[in-house]
């Protein structure tokens, strides 16, 4: 007698791209080491990477909705969680767009870029050298810039996207840092601007991820922080300490994109020859970086 075994009924396209999405998931937490994100090793770590607490931690998500997303389960995963998974784990532009692809949900900022930087706005940028000018919004994040502003501070271009953050860099970089001649008062000015600002975002997952990123790897960030001090006015003069070109004096100019969304272009205006002469001299630099990457290429 002939027997026909019986397969095992195919999965739809849907619980597919769940597994897909819980392999990546682990993959990804897997190759993280506790210290990059300011966790400690501890001696009884068996698991590679991170923990499953810690990226639900580092997100600000449910250790249980965590747990599930990384099981297949079918459950409701919106564009806002997701981003706070992504900035968690690190995850690149292509890793990123990986993962909402498998999630089924669209990237509001695709490319991790927002979508308010349309290339019309980046000639705008570029135009504008070399005045440093770059667009931002109300948490920091640095989302565009032109090649002045891309080397004002530290080089731009040498840092993962998920760490261009004005205040994370203020707080965290040591080259950003030295840029900054007066530290201590700059970095109390940005917190309290940034609680002020966070009164209107507290329960979104990227506002939250980067409260726990800053306050994990910041003594200072987090002393600061329990001033409870806020601050919505910001300064109309900055003094820039380059390494390659020495001080520069600018004037502060937000032209805002979105009032609620708090997008804004900022461009610095030299508030003296000297420092004119030496954003030329930086936008210079800039340039020659270029033409040497091109050739070495």
């Amino acid at each position: 007698m002939n027997v026909t075994a019986t397969s095992a009924p195919a999965r739809s396209a849907a619980d597919v791209r769940r597994h897909e999405l819980a392999a990546f998931l682990r993959s990804r937490r897997e190759r993280i080491p506790p210290e990059r994100v300011g966790l400690p090793r501890g001696p009884r770590r068996r698991t590679p990477g991170l923990r499953r607490e810690e990226v639900a931690q580092l997100a600000a998500v449910g250790v249980t909705w965590y747990t599930w997303l990384e099981q297949a389960r079918d459950i409701h995963v919106s564009a806002q969680v997701l981003d706070a998974v992504a900035r968690a784990l690190l995850l690149d532009a292509s890793e990123r767009a990986h993962l909402f692809a498998l999630a089924g949900t669209a990237d509001p900022a695709p490319g991790g870029e927002c979508a308010v930087v349309s290339p019309e706005l980046r000639q705008v940028l570029a135009q504008l050298e070399p005045f440093p000018a770059c667009v931002q919004n109300r948490r920091y994040d640095i989302l565009a810039y032109n090649r002045t502003y891309g080397r004002l501070l530290t080089d731009l271009d040498a840092l993962e996207p998920q760490d261009r953050n004005c205040l994370w860099l203020t707080f965290t970089h040591p080259g950003w840092r030295a840029a900054v001649p007066h530290l201590d008062e700059t970095m109390s000015q940005m917190t309290a601007r940034f609680r002020a600002a966070m009164a209107e975002h507290v329960a979104e997952p990227a506002w939250k991820a980067l409260l726990k990123r800053l306050q994990r790897a910041s003594p200072e960030f987090r002393e600061i922080w329990e001033r409870h001090e806020v601050l919505c006015a910001r300064a109309k003069t900055k003094t820039f300490d380059n390494a390659d070109v020495g001080l520069v004096r600018v004037s502060n100019t937000p032209l805002y994109l979105g009032a609620r969304e708090g997008f804004r272009v900022t461009v610095y205006t030299p508030r003296d020859e000297v420092s004119r002469e030496r954003l030329v001299r930086l936008q210079e630099l800039a340039e020659a970086g270029e033409s040497g990457e091109a050739a070495g290429g």
